[in-house]
């Protein structure tokens, strides 16, 4: 036994990332390595394939200690009937769930009433010196806390029993729905009254800085971090304007961030959230408040698709491992079918299953920072903190979040994002498994009640902007399946699988994707190996446009003919699967088009429906 460690490489001599990259060279044959191997967060920071120990960050993310279970288990309910929703929370509560979000109806959107008997009937069974009730309210969030104070009072619960978020946020309430009751100095007072009124409770946060509000409209990680800081940081300056201190005041503040099924990302995001607050804080003379400040993470509401919406519980999974091992105090998890309508019990269930399986059975809550000390990870980190403090100093140089609204900054800012993600959406950059990749025709077998069409709706004579658009990634592409299925007969298209299975088989795969991404059926798969055949083939099919599918060199052999001959047999289109040299010839034998990847699949695919319909 020795007491000297055993360095198991020592008698060979350490590589180097120059020899690394010399071999990498050699495989890429004169190719752009930073083409190839480096990817591009929508922010521009750079991934790179390789992480050393040259890349080695400092580790200060503040996070909360691994001990016990790791986080809370926040469900969300959207109910109005508080019978419904006493139900429903009863079973979430019985089946491991240890924290609830109520929704409220307010301005912009519907759920339970907030007056005090509403409150009370659908709490009623929980067991509220142990449960926190957090609050999903708008603009009548004052109101709802009120009820849920009176509640805890008349139920006997002391101040220091009460756990629960009221989670006020008028800035991000204006940004969602476009209105406030009171302009902006009002209800930034009305916010720093409320953090007074919850200075009694320490349980109880009374504000929620909302980046998920941001991440659902579309917002980079930056962004949504930059966002944040600034929100926090004008309700810190209410506070102070109404007497209360910054380190009274910022442990009165959640912090609420989306997590998608990116974990590096949404674990690097967790993590920076948290340096970035601590950074606000030291600026304010609030250093010993930072570590004190919630962060809650909401699994991504606009990675929810409609379509096959079981691949959802992949990406929830992900999300909800992400925000564990980001370090979140609480995580929603949203139900699978949540894009879809209200979720059942089964969806339910399998949301806060999720989270008890990533506790229970994986641990990961029990460990402190588990990334931290990963070169990826902490440079990450780093790199995302950097921009959104760049951000965060836009949104201050514009005067503030409130002006930035006002403005239409942030809108702005946000609407660019969105649209440069939703170009690399259509031309399948980003893959959205289920539904612009491997999409499934027919259906999925998965259904739910719909949402409620009517929202609460006021007068609202106080503040007014332009509301960011919150939106799902996946619309554009069940916009167009739903047009598919309100056709007079469903839409197909002739693929023309020219040449043996092995030649043409590869490409007729790519084109039935293709096409099932728009509720468009490919019709055709026998071998032809002549362009008369293609004709008859197609004659009989029924169908009214064409799609060649085969290698460039069958296509040298058979495309020009082909295509004649579709035309002749009646078809009002014909397109070609991949991108060929010689386009010249084939324009001039009547092609309409060629579908390759990277073309637009959003435009491409109106278009066949269009055709096919017309």
């Amino acid at each position: 036994m020795t007491d000297t460690p055993l360095s198991l490489a020592a008698d060979f001599p350490a590589a180097t990332e120059a020899q690394w990259r010399g071999l990498v060279e050699k495989i890429l044959k004169g190719a752009d390595f930073d083409k190839r191997l480096v990817a591009k967060t929508a922010d521009g920071l750079s991934i790179k394939p390789l992480y050393t120990r040259a890349n080695a960050r400092p580790a200060n993310a503040v996070r909360p200690g691994g001990s016990g279970l790791g986080w809370e288990i926040r469900q969300f309910h959207a109910e109005h009937d508080p019978v419904k929703a006493n139900i429903a929370i009863l079973e979430d509560l019985a089946g491991g769930v240890n924290a609830i979000t109520l929704q409220i109806a307010a301005p912009g959107w519907f759920g339970l009433d907030y007056t005090g008997p509403s409150l009370e009937r659908a709490l009623q069974g929980v067991l509220l010196d142990v449960c926190p009730i957090a609050l999903f309210a708008g603009e009548y969030t004052p109101d709802a806390a009120g009820s849920l104070m009176a509640l805890w009072r008349k139920s006997g619960i002391s101040d220091a029993q009460a756990k629960g978020a009221f989670n006020y946020g008028p800035l991000a309430t204006l940004a969602m729905t476009g209105a406030l009751y009171q302009p902006i100095p009002k209800a930034l007072a009305i916010a720093a009254d409320l953090i007074g009124k919850t200075t009694v409770y320490p349980g109880v946060t009374a504000l929620a800085a909302d980046g998920n509000l941001w991440h659902c409209a579309g917002a980079s990680e930056a962004q949504e971090l930059g966002f944040i800081l600034a929100e926090v940081v004008a309700y810190l300056r209410a506070a102070e304007a109404a007497g209360m201190a910054p380190a009274v005041a910022l442990p009165k503040i959640a912090i609420h961030v989306g997590v998608d099924a990116d974990q590096f990302l949404g674990v690097a995001k967790l993590r920076a959230v948290r340096r970035l607050i601590q950074r606000v804080a030291e600026a304010c003379g609030a250093a010993d408040a930072g570590p004190t400040v919630k962060v809650v993470a909401i699994t991504s509401y606009r990675m929810m698709t409609k379509r096959d919406p079981w691949v959802n519980l992949l990406r929830t999974t992900a999300a909800t491992a992400a925000a564990g091992l980001g370090g979140a105090d609480a995580v929603t998890t949203l139900p699978f079918t949540w894009a879809l309508g209200k979720p059942d019990g089964f969806a339910r269930r399998i949301a806060r299953n999720t989270h008890i399986i990533l506790q229970e059975e994986s641990g990961l809550g029990r460990v402190a920072d588990p990334t931290g000390g990963s070169w990826y990870v902490e440079s990450l980190t780093s790199d995302l903190s950097a921009a959104a403090w760049q951000q965060f100093q836009a949104i201050e140089a514009k005067g503030g979040l409130a002006q930035a609204l006002e403005s239409g900054f942030v809108q702005s800012e946000i609407a660019a994002k969105a649209a440069a993600r939703a170009k690399l959406i259509a031309t399948g950059r980003i893959e959205l498994t289920g539904t612009s990749a491997f999409p499934k025709l027919g259906a999925d077998g998965a259904s739910a009640e719909p949402w409620p069409s009517e929202r609460l709706s006021a007068d609202l004579n106080g503040a007014r902007v332009t509301p960011v658009k919150i939106a799902r990634l996946s619309e554009p592409f069940e916009a167009l399946r739903d047009a598919a299925d309100a056709a007079k007969s469903p839409p197909r298209v002739f693929l023309a699988t020219l040449g043996p299975l092995a030649v043409h088989a590869a490409r007729a795969t790519w084109m039935r994707n293709f096409l099932a991404a728009g509720g468009i059926q490919a019709v055709g798969d026998q071998p032809l190996l002549t362009s008369p055949e293609a004709g008859a083939a197609f004659a009989a099919s029924g169908a009214s446009v064409a799609c060649l599918a085969s290698s460039d060199e069958i296509y040298g052999e058979l495309a020009e003919s082909t295509i004649s001959v579709l035309k002749q047999a009646g078809a009002k289109a014909v397109y070609l699967a991949g991108k060929p040299k010689d386009e010249e010839a084939l324009n001039a034998a009547g092609i309409d088009g060629f579908i390759f990847a990277g073309v637009d699949m959003i435009a491409t695919l109106t278009t066949l429906q269009s055709q096919i319909n017309g």
